[in-house]
């Protein structure tokens, strides 16, 4: 991800700003549109503290939002 451009649209990255994931909406002047894997409150985050996430961890985070839903009531 160059500092000019920085991640696409639909991105899923990791926040160390406040240690969250979140898919890219857009970008925002300077920040970034976050939003959580499941939907919710949106955040602007710092491209400086944004980084792709690894496969691994992409998976990892599907897997918990998938346990989460499973433990919601119907």
């Amino acid at each position: 991800m160059s500092e000019d451009a920085g991640p696409a649209v639909g991105a899923v990255v990791h926040d160390s700003g406040c240690d969250r994931v979140g898919v890219v909406l857009g970008h925002h002047g300077t920040h970034l549109r976050l939003a959580p894997l499941r939907g919710g409150r949106a955040w602007e985050a710092d491209p400086a503290d944004v980084r792709p996430l690894s496969r691994a961890e992409l998976l990892s985070a599907q897997l918990a939002e998938v346990n989460a839903r499973s433990r919601r009531p119907l």
